[in-house]
């Protein structure tokens, strides 16, 4: 019988319970070697010389050699047994005769978060949203009526920040797991975490991307530590650079600037392409002078984006530059009967232009003179066509005729310029009319573009016009424009939306044409909207010219969005410290 145990030793002795000597440790070495070996080759191609309180030859010291192991009546699985009892008996002394290991240091305590503990109802709603236990839709392909808590986490992080609130200490492993799931949750997750957050993300490599750009220990230094904000500046990974240089930035233009400045020469193209672009905070003229001498580097990338962050400051220099050369392209055509506008579009585009930002390369399917022009009106300020055309208004200025088919190509320009310089009244007049048709808009007829100018106008303008364009167009061009709209949607915005899905319920179509919308409404109509919706929750009577079962989808969608917006409601409340109110989701 050939017998194989596989002995392992997984403590290493430092010394020997069995003995205090030198010689003691070194036959306990000694015997356990002489297990292993014969444990790894077999009893029967390897006998142990040596057992401890087996039968046969063995004696009942550990230490002594056995003058005869495989003697008379001594059996293979006598052998096999008694090796295995020796194995277990130098086991237990093995580990009984470890020394311990010196102990590891402590970990620094948790700091302190002054802030204020959540309500206990508020507590127990983070954990549902963080568990996302929602119902199972009824059928796949369907959301069912049950709100969608995942889709709220955002809007109760931000409620609760808003109020001063700090996590539960239970919560912080769960909200770091939602934040590094979920890229959009990570500024309000970790700003609710906290610094018990960040000290806990710091034991854990997989919440390591809470402790990027906030500094080595997980915190940036102050503005006002002048040699920590420079070891930080100097010895710093990219990230947190650049999250200190806009730290400083926000509050002392200049001496971000100046920080910026003192490296500037010595870093990378790459780099400086992101350390420019947080100039754009606390953006002023005394940036020019810097702005200026980027125009002259040698990354194509940081001189466009000078060229960029220079328009929006118009007395600058560059817009000086840049609104004489759009003058020389856009005026009036003087020899016609009725004002228009005539464009003569550059001819070629000169070193000058070229190192004021103006990419000589136009795009595939561009051409080249067209491709000039639009970036010479972009980059100059819109203030200068006033005079230019006579003292018209901007809306006198957008109505008036354009020769030549320019008409299209100038206003996106002057899109482009009311966007980046924010000018209200330049967006006003290229927005037009909400009621008018997009395709015939004074301005444009990009959606998108008209998205970016409506960012421009104050919260409530944005509302109306909003509302106006969805009473006159319904829902299905409106999503980019409800996207820009402050949250909650402002009246008559929210009616105007309750409205328009009423009447594409009644018009016998499935409501998934209009997910996106319903989805948005969940998250931005005013709570108090769910009692002017409680009608629209009732199955309707299904007409012969309608989609089959669409009343039924319809009723699970407002069912839905009613539920979403008393949960909304609720979690308001909770965070007030109020009672729940009525009719509001557990």
């Amino acid at each position: 019988m050939n017998t194989r145990a596989t002995t392992s030793a997984p403590y290493t002795a430092s010394s020997d319970s069995g003995s205090g000597t030198s010689s003691g440790t070194d036959d306990s070495a000694r015997v356990w070697e002489e297990l292993v070996t014969s444990a790894l080759l077999g009893t029967d191609r390897r006998p142990p010389t040596v057992l401890a309180g087996t039968t046969g030859a063995g004696t009942t010291d550990a230490g002594t050699t056995a003058a005869d192991p495989a003697g008379a009546g001594t059996t293979g699985a006598d052998l096999a047994g008694a090796l295995l009892d020796a194995a277990a008996l130098h086991t237990v002394r093995r580990r009984a005769g470890l020394r311990p290991g010196p102990a590891a240091p402590p970990l620094e305590p948790a700091p302190e978060d002054p802030r204020r503990p959540l309500p206990e109802a508020a507590r127990r709603r983070l954990d549902q949203l963080l568990a996302g236990r929602a119902a199972p839709s009824p059928a796949a392909g369907r959301r069912g009526a049950a709100p969608d808590l995942a889709e709220l986490l955002p809007q109760w992080l931000t409620l609760a920040n808003e109020r001063g609130y700090k996590a539960p200490p239970a919560a912080l492993p769960a909200l770091l797991d939602a934040a590094r799931a979920r890229t959009d949750l990570r500024p309000q997750a970790l700003r609710l975490a906290g610094p018990r957050g960040l000290w806990l993300a710091g034991l854990n490599p997989e919440w390591r991307f809470a402790l990027r750009g906030r500094g080595t220990a997980g915190r940036l230094p102050s503005p006002g530590d002048v040699q920590g904000v420079r070891a930080l500046w100097d010895e710093g990974l990219f990230a947190e650079r650049v999250a200190l240089l806009a730290a400083v930035r926000s509050g002392d233009a200049a001496a971000g600037l100046a920080l910026l400045a003192s490296t500037w020469t010595a870093e990378r193209a790459e780099d400086r392409l992101m350390f420019l672009d947080s100039l754009r905070t606390g953006l002023s003229d005394a940036d020019e002078e810097f702005l200026e001498a980027a125009l002259a580097d040698r990354s194509r990338n940081v001189r466009a984006t000078a060229a960029e962050l220079l328009a929006a400051l118009p007395a600058s220099a560059f817009a000086g530059r840049m609104a004489g050369r759009a003058a020389t392209c856009v005026g009036l055509d003087r020899t016609a009967e009725s004002p228009v506008i005539s464009v003569e579009a550059p001819h070629e585009c000169d070193a000058a232009m070229e190192r004021d930002g103006v990419v000589p390369t136009p795009p595939a399917g561009r051409g080249e003179r067209s491709w000039w022009l639009g970036q010479l009106v972009e980059a100059a300020p819109l203030a200068c066509w006033i005079g230019r055309f006579g003292g018209r208004t901007p809306e006198e200025i957008v109505a008036l005729p354009v020769a030549d088919d320019w008409q299209g190509e100038l206003h996106a320009a002057w899109c482009r310029a009311a966007v980046r310089q924010r000018d209200a009244s330049w967006s006003r007049a290229l927005l037009g009319a909400p009621a008018v048709p997009p395709a015939t808009g004074p301005g444009t007829s990009s959606l998108a573009e008209r998205a970016q100018l409506l960012a421009t106008l104050p919260a409530d303008e944005r509302a109306h016009w909003v509302a106006a364009f969805v009473a006159a167009h319904g829902l299905s061009e409106a999503f980019q424009l409800l996207g820009v709209c402050a949250v909650p949607w402002a009246e008559p915005l929210g009616a105007a939306v309750i409205d328009a899905l009423d009447i594409a319920r009644d018009a016998g179509s499935y409501p998934w044409s209009f997910s996106g919308v319903m989805g948005l409404a969940e998250r931005c109509l005013a709570p108090e909207a769910a009692r002017h919706l409680d009608s629209l929750t009732a199955l309707p009577d299904e007409e012969e010219d309608t989609a089959p079962g669409a009343g039924g989808y319809w009723s699970e969608a407002f069912q839905r969005l009613v539920a979403t917006l008393r949960l909304r409601a609720a979690m308001r409340a909770e965070l007030d410290g109020g009672p729940r109110p009525a009719g509001a989701t557990a």
